[in-house]
């Protein structure tokens, strides 16, 4: 076993960790709205240059791109977001799975680069007794920290109760 194997695997188990703790009771379009304004905002806070974007099945719900990104921020976006929707967990943990026994997911998953990018960023929106539903996205720092923004911006909304219907569906956000 190589010295980096343990960290991986410390790694994979506290990525799974999140993602059975992160679990919504509900999602709507309101919902996404607060959750990527959140993000958003702690970005700003942080003067993190960054693009948010937040889909439910095939429909974008949410996008923030933040002064001095650019379209590449939206293709990583895409990219990890495909990850999520193929594999149902995190871009970052799919990555890790990989890391984790010695390989890379560019070169074993058998997947075009060009569509997946198992890369920290994008996070399932996971419904108690439902699945995954959603993504929630980030691309713009290092992999590991627009994992931790993302995973920040969830905590944070749970936290503070947020989820679930406030208003009806034709008020504005």
């Amino acid at each position: 076993m190589s010295p980096a194997e343990p960290r991986a695997a410390g790694e994979v188990a506290e990525l799974e960790e999140q993602e059975e703790r992160l679990v919504l009771d509900s999602f709507g379009n309101d919902d996404a709205w607060e959750l990527g304004t959140l993000v958003a905002e702690l970005a700003r806070g942080r003067g993190a240059v960054v693009t948010i974007g937040i889909r439910r099945g095939a429909q974008r719900l949410f996008h923030r791109a933040l002064p001095g990104t650019s379209a590449d921020n939206d293709a990583w976006i895409d990219r990890k977001s495909a990850v999520v929707e193929r594999y149902g967990e995190s871009s970052f943990l799919v990555g890790a799975r990989f890391r984790a026994k010695g390989r890379t997911f560019e070169e074993s998953s058998r997947l075009p680069a060009d569509r997946f990018a198992a890369h920290g960023g994008a996070f399932p929106v996971r419904l108690r007794g439902t699945g995954v539903v959603g993504v929630v996205a980030v691309s713009g720092l290092p992999q590991a920290d627009d994992h931790a923004l993302v995973v920040e911006g969830l905590e944070r909304y749970l936290a503070a109760g947020r989820e679930g219907p406030r208003r009806s569906p034709v008020e504005a956000p």
